[in-house]
């Protein structure tokens, strides 16, 4: 199943029955675009949808192969408090990064879900993006997931430009 990209930094985004693919250009360059994944003032200020927010006390990086992970997403007007866990798989800075996410309420559940991200950079000032999530979710459950992921990179993508205008 291929959704329409939402802008034109989105090349090509993809919900099938075992996971997503999105590939999508930044404004910024790979070591910048990758660090927004490993640094916690900025993973914070993007992972989630609008009117989501990570506080930095409920955010923990372990940034290593096997480190843990972990991050609580207040969501909404209700400030409903959403779990997320995982541990690193690869890191590879600054093109490759590998998470787990895990069951929060069960971390020795077998059924996790695989985050491949591979960051090229495109020699002007400009990253592209390659995210693959796979896994044991229900195949209806992954176009879901792609439609949270498109929102979460564009909040990356305001991130990352906000960052570049405050350091011009």
């Amino acid at each position: 199943m291929s959704d329409e990209p939402p802008d034109e930094h989105v090349i090509s985004s993809t919900a099938e029955d075992d996971g997503i693919s999105i590939v999508r250009i930044f404004d910024a360059p790979r070591e910048r675009v990758f660090r927004a994944w490993i640094e916690p003032e900025a993973f914070g200020a993007w992972f989630g949808e609008h009117g989501s927010s990570v506080p930095l006390e409920r955010l923990e990086m372990d940034v290593r192969p096997g480190g843990a992970w972990s991050a609580i997403m207040i969501h909404g007007p209700e400030r409903v408090e959403l779990p997320f866990t995982g541990r690193y798989e690869e890191i590879a800075e600054p093109e490759r990064l590998v998470m787990i996410f895990t069951n929060p309420v069960d971390p020795d559940d077998p059924d996790v879900e695989l985050v491949t991200v591979e960051f090229v950079d495109l020699g002007d000032g400009r990253t592209q993006m390659t995210f693959s999530q796979r896994g044991h979710l229900p195949p209806d459950a992954y176009p879901e997931a792609l439609r949270g992921w498109l929102i979460f990179f564009e909040r990356q993508n305001d991130y990352l430009k906000a960052r570049h205008d405050t350091d011009s």
